[in-house]
């Protein structure tokens, strides 16, 4: 019984090592096309619409590029306000907090000074303290209800080009009927989706969206908590 189980395990290991190795020629020969399709088909970047509120995402990479989009659509009239978020609190922080640390200045002030900077008046700026927010989700969900709760009803959300399409997703499906939603690529930001393989950073970047990806679909799943 144990040999044949043995065996078993064998051939299916064959099966999937011989199923990989075609992938890899099919990729190899196409590979392109096939690394541009996986780059492009993240960017979803939509024809922005007027809006209560042009949302900065802060959770990833790259929030400078988000930070300077953002002005440039309120300076075009696309909105009235700005809304940034961040102040997260890790358990490491946590604990520097209750040993007597204290930061030099307000959590939301440097994202407050780029915008003054790039010519919006912070009057026009909400700040929202989200820290428990980890990950896009966890930021969609403190963000959004924050906003729901202030009588907003319509948001521009900006991120990274490589972010766009999960994020936008993401919103949609968290507050389906309750908030309309248009998502804006960061034009600042470096991502190339027609070459990203060519810079280590960008591999990164691709890499864990597309693992995020896996994690939220194997989260609705239920296989995670």
């Amino acid at each position: 019984m144990a040999t044949e189980i043995a065996s078993d395990n064998t051939r299916k290991g064959l099966r999937i090592a011989a199923l990989l190795f075609l992938v890899f020629l099919v990729v190899f020969a196409f590979s392109g096309k096939v690394l541009t399709f996986l780059g492009r088909w993240l960017v979803l970047d939509e024809e922005p619409a007027r809006a209560d509120a042009i949302v900065v995402l802060n959770t990833g990479a790259e929030w400078y590029p988000r930070l300077i989009e953002s002005a440039d659509l309120y300076k075009k009239g696309f909105a009235d306000k700005i809304v940034i978020n961040g102040n997260r609190k890790t358990l490491a922080l946590q604990r520097l907090e209750e040993m007597g640390y204290e930061p030099c200045c307000p959590w939301d002030e440097g994202g407050l000074r780029i915008l003054e900077l790039l010519g919006v008046p912070r009057k026009a700026v909400t700040a929202i303290s989200a820290p428990d927010a980890y990950d896009t989700v966890s930021e969609a969900k403190a963000v959004g209800e924050a906003l729901l709760a202030a009588g907003i009803s319509s948001v521009i959300v900006t991120t990274s080009k490589f972010h766009t399409r999960r994020s936008n997703h993401i919103w949609h499906n968290t507050f389906a009927g309750r908030l309309t939603i248009h998502t804006a690529a960061a034009k600042d930001d470096p991502f190339e989706p027609t070459s990203w393989w060519k810079d280590g950073r960008q591999i990164q970047w691709v890499l864990a969206e597309y693992g995020a990806w896996v994690y939220y679909c194997w989260k609705l799943l239920g296989k995670v908590e």
